[in-house]
């Protein structure tokens, strides 16, 4: 493995600022592309941030920036970034291979919810940095949350609507990327769906049959999941590999 380790000095005051440019452009577009975050540290000061990434070797290395520096994300970073103040004062890379494995196997844990409105149409929403497809709401467990107060957060931050959280419809396991996603029926309670910038860009219910579901939903692992959240009855499991697509197991 190569390990990256990027770091930031900043000011104080911009280090919220900075955090959430991190979460939601930085971090997805490298998870996207095959980079891994080993962990993300700051100092007491706020004074100075580092990150630590992992990839396969050099060329790996190489290859995912190259991809995330031709992205559509990567343009839309830059532009926003334009609309605030300096994000930090310098920064700095270097690069580690590791002596030796010391350090456990991490999963990361996602809830999405399947929320329906009186008239059974289901919330969708087309994320910024997944714009080719929509999904379902969702996002990673936080620390000190149960599934269901998460589900119902995720919905409420990337929707604007308030959800009653139901039961679960099935577990699905990214192995490429670690990611165990579990999702949940639910219905919609209070609210307008709307777009929650710069997280969301379009947010809607949707009436739509079985046959339609790839019109809407362009990403083989998504579309299999709102299906079983719809016709089963049961707790379905899926293991799957992504960049290509391939489904492993299914029961």
């Amino acid at each position: 493995m190569l390990y990256r380790r990027k770091t930031y000095t900043v000011e104080p005051a911009m280090y919220e600022t900075f955090t959430h440019f991190f979460h939601t452009y930085l971090l997805p577009n490298q998870l996207t592309h095959g980079a891994q975050l080993v962990g993300r540290w700051v100092n007491e000061e706020r004074t100075e941030i580092m990150a630590m990434w992992a990839y396969d070797n050099r060329a790996h290395y190489e290859t995912v920036d190259a991809s995330i520096r031709a992205s559509e994300m990567h343009a839309e970073a830059q532009n926003y970034r334009k609309s605030l103040a300096p994000l930090f004062i310098s920064s700095n890379e270097d690069f580690f291979t590791s002596t030796g494995n010391y350090g456990q196997s991490r999963q990361i844990i996602v809830v999405n919810g399947y929320i329906v409105n009186e008239e059974g149409h289901v919330l969708l929403v087309r994320n910024n940095h997944r714009n080719d497809t929509y999904e379902m709401p969702g996002g990673r467990l936080e620390l000190g949350e149960t599934l269901k107060e998460a589900v119902k957060r995720e919905v409420l931050e990337e929707t604007g609507i308030h959800a009653e959280i139901g039961d679960v419809t099935g577990v699905y396991q990214d192995i490429t990327l670690g990611v165990i996603c579990m999702v949940f029926r639910g219905r919609a309670m209070s609210g307008v769906p709307a777009a929650q910038p710069p997280e969301t860009i379009d947010v809607q219910f949707v009436d739509f049959d079985k046959e339609q579901v790839g019109d809407w939903i362009k990403r083989p692992q998504f579309a299999s999941s709102v299906d079983d959240a719809r016709n089963s009855d049961t707790i379905v499991y899926e293991s799957y590999e992504v960049r290509p697509y391939r489904l492993i197991e299914r029961s």
